[in-house]
């Protein structure tokens, strides 16, 4: 698969651009779905397998574990690789993942989520700045359909895993094995994709380092930081509440199969807001507003569940779906229009995934370990609502219209006025 020159930063047009985007969506779609898929059945593998709410929560936690743990690793692997060839070879080694998963042991159900969270990991990183480099200033909408991938997987594997279980007969490791053939199909579409598109034989910069005073203050840059801890809290929220909402509902009494379609709802809803907010974003100035509307939404998510949680199920998912995808895209979008270009964009967006996943990687763990230490889930979605305060604070930083290195480079303007 050959790489593309950046000197065409010229974005693909025609037939090329649409395929592009086509393979983009569709590495987008297996992004989310075989980890949202576990959610609707995750009652189900806890009993089958004999795992306590600590266990499933580490269960849960464990492929944003990995997304943490290997993002600083994708640039180098980009720069050392090429970004497509790598792209293509996260949705194999997917597709080994899911597989691996679905053998008969609990060991296989471990390794084989570590390997769907290492794959995805790279995958996470390399996509945001990939669509920078070949869209330019047309990433917004991009951005957009990328972003409404990533939930509409999401949502589609939250409704029809218990559908398929039942009407196929099949168990809960045979219907997780159905995603693998999605995985395999975007690599061959990608692979595709990027042969259409390539031009020799320029590398593209996300091949190269970045240079200059914004590589060098990346990691101490209050605006990099910003980016970070936003994206690690509101993917908190959104890997806590995909894990555990349909086990909510079951243990209030709904059934499974309710409880992944109001799982579906908040998938759907959140590919709606995932292709808006990156469009209206990437336009705008500044980023607060969108920051405020994503906190209000899951205030009343959160809230609605403590309140009436059965009665409300639909209003509560909708909301908490809308939030979700426009907090994953805003941030997301952010990583994008902070870089000044796609090789501080592959940085930035690794720094962000590794710092910001590790700590996305407590919120199921900790909704888990709650839920088993006072019996309930009224403090476990306590928990949630009081880490939307740093959703708040973080986003509002990230939100101003700066570039990371900024300050430095203010700072270093300033001192040679100032000599």
């Amino acid at each position: 698969m050959s790489r593309r020159s950046a000197v065409a930063a010229s974005t693909p047009r025609g037939w090329a651009a649409c395929l592009l985007v086509a393979a983009i969506v569709v590495v987008a779609l297996n992004q989310r779905t075989a980890i949202v898929g576990v959610g609707p059945l995750l009652h189900e593998i806890r009993d089958d397998a004999g795992l306590s709410g600590t266990a499933a929560g580490v269960l849960t936690t464990l492929p944003v574990l990995c997304f943490g743990l290997l993002s600083p690793l994708t640039p180098w692997l980009a720069r050392r690789f090429g970004a497509d060839p790598v792209v293509g070879l996260t949705m194999l080694l997917l597709a080994l993942g899911i597989a691996v998963r679905s053998t008969p042991s609990t060991i296989g159900l471990f390794t084989g989520t570590a390997i769907v969270g290492a794959a995805i990991a790279v995958a996470n990183v390399l996509l945001p700045s990939i669509v920078k480099r070949d869209f330019g200033r047309h990433a917004g909408p991009v951005l957009g359909l990328y972003a409404m991938a990533l939930s509409g997987g999401a949502a589609v594997a939250a409704g029809v895993v218990i559908p398929l279980q039942d009407g196929l007969s099949i168990g809960w490791r045979s219907t997780l094995l159905l995603m693998a053939p999605l995985a395999l199909a975007a690599a061959v579409l990608w692979a595709v994709a990027v042969r259409t598109v390539a031009t020799p034989p320029v590398d593209p910069d996300l091949t190269a380092p970045p240079t200059g005073p914004v590589r060098i203050t990346l990691w101490r840059d209050p605006v990099a930081w910003a980016v970070t801890i936003f994206m690690g809290f509101t993917s908190l929220q959104f890997y806590g509440s995909f894990a555990w909402f349909p086990t909510i509902l079951v243990d209030h009494g709904v059934s499974e199969q309710t409880a992944g379609w109001w799982l579906a709802l908040m998938g759907l809803t959140g590919a709606v807001s995932s292709l808006v907010v990156p469009v209206l974003a990437a336009r705008a100035r500044g980023q607060g507003r969108f920051v405020v509307v994503i906190v209000a939404l899951y205030v009343v998510g959160w809230a609605g569940m403590l309140i009436a949680p059965v009665s409300g199920a639909a209003a509560w998912a909708a909301s908490m779906g809308l939030a979700q995808g426009a907090g994953i895209s805003l941030a997301l979008t952010l990583i994008v229009v902070r870089a000044p270009d796609s090789a501080h964009a592959a940085e930035l967006s690794g720094m962000a995934q590794a710092v910001g996943y590790l700590l996305a990687a407590t919120g199921p763990l900790l909704l888990g370990a709650l839920h088993d230490l006072t019996g309930g889930w009224t403090v476990p979605m306590i928990m949630m609502l009081v880490t939307l305060v740093p959703v708040v604070g973080a986003g509002l930083l990230a939100g101003r219209p700066r570039l990371v290195g900024s300050a430095a480079a203010a700072g270093r303007a300033g001192g040679r006025t100032d000599g």
